[in-house]
């Protein structure tokens, strides 16, 4: 069934519609394909990367680049690339679904992967002219040159426009020269071409390059030494300085001026992306650490008998289920925008995914601070449940502990995806993609009635929490919606306010897409069989409350005083209300005795 753009959610739409569980992608409707090629990465994963991980964390660059040169042998390279250009032409979900099973076993493969695919190909893919494809992208996908991407500084971090490299023009017209300095190169050791962002003149915003890299002809390049880094120690990471570097007028990448828009539409593509690189790092911690503690006698006992021990190995399996079920959520949705863009025929391949990955990039900055979040969460308990061997070198989840810092930096720190994630909700709305204002008020209305005293009868799986995450979207509307009122066009100046708005935003979006994976789950194979991730679904939900409570009330005590106040707070209370609460301790018991039985991540 092809989707109509009626029944396709915008994106933020979440917030102010209903979702049916039939409507969203979960992984478990992964069809033959997509379980081939997810077997196929992590056959290459386990032989290539996972079995050779203490090599990556000697600092070993050679084995990176020889293993993406394996990668592209076997066509990993060039899954999201068109047929058109020597790639697969493969899906969306599909790209992910490599993304994710590529990554797990080292930040340093991944790094390089993610740098490559992402950020070093597909400007070129999306933006590049006809020329520019076909000259550079094949060769890319193949694994035959690898590329980088150039546009932080020393002084353009978070605020990428205000990079101070420039391009003059020659005076004959046919060139432009590049001077300036870059840092934080990924794969710049090994790259044969670099998409570097320079000004031209005093322009506004910055104009991207194409650049092609010979260490035997440098052009004007040179290289910093190989950064000594926390983590992700075997992806080669360098300061690239540019002096008068010649770059032919033909390569630059669209139009001048428009780098900024590029860097930012790569960075959208690249969130979503870093959320899916995230997960299998998480299933292999937690599968490491359940085998650690079912091996580990104290007291004559396993520690995975331990409720210490069961609570943290349960927690850390349920937030990597649920960022599964939303990575994929919303990955399906950009899928499902883009062939609905190319099946409309208004445009091309390349214009149908940036304006579909644009739609969803409320939802592509929501995944990149969670389930980065998550994964930081998870390799720290894994340490924990290994204890003084979880420090040591010997076993590998305190690289993974290291690796796992760099995911709340990359791809725009976490503290910058969460106000973007609610500036953009608010330029949707302005714009009116984004039906806020009207619910909005209907809460406002809502809070000034008399509640309903009415038991409901909540006997049907999840209708008390689906009911209850209705009622924390109409939270979000009271306290943003009152935040906005006051300060309006001036809420940019309140960060406080627009992180602990973001809190909730997030836990909204992953409890929602838990809840619809978990019903959609039973209602195909029956609530016994799935009653591991039922209980998943309700213990995130019960912690998204917390997290929403404390993100709300902070947020009403600081911007509001008197009956506003007051009537704020019992709204508050009102709408993370349980009729049942659910047993927390029970449902942790259910998750941890299936992980620890299987001995696995089972999910």
């Amino acid at each position: 069934m092809e989707a109509t753009e009626k029944e396709l959610l915008r994106g933020g739409q979440f917030l102010v519609r209903e979702t049916n569980c039939e409507d969203v992608f979960t992984p478990e409707d992964f069809n033959e394909d997509q379980l081939m090629m997810k077997e196929a990465v992590t056959e290459f994963v386990d032989r290539e990367i996972w079995a050779n991980k203490a090599q990556f964390e000697k600092k070993d660059y050679a084995l990176t680049e020889s293993c993406m040169r394996k990668a592209g042998e076997l066509g990993f390279l060039s899954v999201s690339v068109p047929e058109a250009y020597g790639g697969m032409g493969m899906g969306f979900v599909d790209t992910m679904l490599v993304c994710d099973y590529i990554s797990g076993a080292t930040g340093s493969f991944s790094t390089a992967f993610g740098a490559h695919t992402g950020i070093g190909t597909m400007p070129i893919t999306l933006y590049g002219t006809e020329e520019q494809k076909q000259k550079y992208v094949p060769k890319l996908a193949s694994g035959e040159w690898f590329g980088s991407y150039c546009l932080t500084e020393p002084s353009a971090g978070s605020d990428a426009n205000s990079g101070k490299t420039k391009a003059v023009l020659s005076e004959d017209g046919k060139s432009y020269s590049i001077t300036g300095q870059k840092m934080w190169i990924s794969n710049a050791g090994f790259c044969s071409l670099m998409i570097v962002f320079a000004r031209i003149e005093d322009d506004k915003n910055i104009t991207g390059f194409i650049v092609e890299y010979d260490p035997e002809n440098p052009n004007g390049i040179t290289m910093g030494e190989e950064e000594h880094k926390l983590g992700i120690r075997a992806s080669s990471t360098r300061q690239v300085f540019f002096n008068e570097t010649v770059v032919p007028i033909e390569n630059m990448l669209s139009t001048r001026g428009n780098g900024f828009k590029i860097a930012m539409n790569a960075l959208n593509i690249g969130r979503i992306k870093l959320a899916a690189a995230c997960l299998d790092a998480q299933r292999r911690v937690i599968t490491e650490s359940i085998k650690y503690a079912n091996e580990r006698i104290q007291f004559k006992t396993p520690i995975s008998s331990f409720g210490a021990i069961r609570q943290k190995i349960a927690e850390m399996a349920t937030n990597c289920w649920v960022g599964e079920a939303a990575s994929y959520r919303a990955a399906k949705n950009i899928e499902d925008r883009i062939l609905l863009r190319r099946n409309n025929g208004k445009d091309t391949h390349q214009e149908a995914e940036l304006k579909s990955v644009e739609e969803y990039a409320i939802e592509c900055s929501i995944l990149k601070v969670a389930v980065s979040e998550y994964t930081q969460r998870c390799t720290d308990e894994g340490i924990q449940i290994f204890g003084g061997m979880g420090f040591s070198e010997e076993t590998p989840i305190e690289s993974a502990w290291r690796d796992a810092r760099i995911a709340r930096i990359y791809e725009g720190t976490n503290e910058i995806n969460r106000m973007l994630s609610i500036g953009m909700l608010i330029k949707k709305a302005m714009k009116g993609h984004v039906d806020v204002l009207t619910p909005a008020m209907a809460v406002k209305e809502e809070l000034v009635g008399i509640p309903s005293f009415e038991v409901p009868d909540y006997s049907e799986l999840f209708s008390e929490e689906k009911n209850i995450i209705q009622n924390l979207k109409k939270l979000f509307l009271m306290v943003a919606g009152a935040a906005l009122q006051k300060y309006g066009e001036k809420i940019e100046e309140q960060q406080q306010l627009m992180l602990a708005a973001s809190d909730i935003l997030i836990q909204i979006y992953i409890a929602e897409s838990a809840i619809l994976r978990a019903e959609k789950m039973a209602k195909k194979e029956g609530e016994a069989t799935v009653k591991e991730q039922i209980a998943m679904a309700k213990l995130n939900l019960f912690h998204a409350i917390d997290v929403i409570e404390t993100a709300g009330k902070h947020s009403i005590i600081s911007f509001s005083t008197g009956d506003e106040q007051r009537m704020m707070l019992m709204g508050l209370k009102r709408y993370i209300k349980y009729v049942n609460m659910p047993n927390i301790i029970e449902l942790r018991n259910i998750i941890a005795d299936k992980v620890t039985k299987e001995n696995k991540y089972c999910f």
